[in-house]
């Protein structure tokens, strides 16, 4: 018996929601953090959402693996304290390919009325 191909790690809505809003901000403000993370959600879902849920989301992908950070030097704006920013790793852009590849295999086919 061959073993089994390895597969991408299943992502919750939110945790794709997370995901995507880390690229959004890396790609938008040019780093990522939880201001702009949340910020990313909230314009491009148009969807409130509690600044404890995602750094609780950006803490649960880390510990997966699907994200790394790093502390940066301190600010003024921030009262002299450090930002955390995050980056999403390999693993995590393969999980989001599968899950984008399901969703649209779903899709396909049901009238566009639904």
């Amino acid at each position: 018996m061959r073993p089994m191909p390895s597969e991408p790690l299943a992502l919750g809505e939110f945790e794709q929601v997370v995901l995507l809003a880390v690229l959004c901000a890396r790609q938008d403000e040019g780093e990522a953090y939880g201001i702009t993370v949340h910020a990313a959600i909230e314009q491009r879902t148009e969807r409130r959402v509690a600044r404890g849920a995602i750094y609780m989301t950006l803490d649960r992908l880390e510990k997966k693996g699907l994200l790394t950070s790093s502390v940066g030097p301190p600010t003024d704006e921030r009262g002299g304290r450090s930002r955390r920013c995050y980056t999403v790793t390999k693993p995590a852009l393969t999980a989001l390919r599968a899950s984008r590849r399901a969703l649209t295999r779903l899709w396909e086919g049901l009238p566009a009325s639904r």
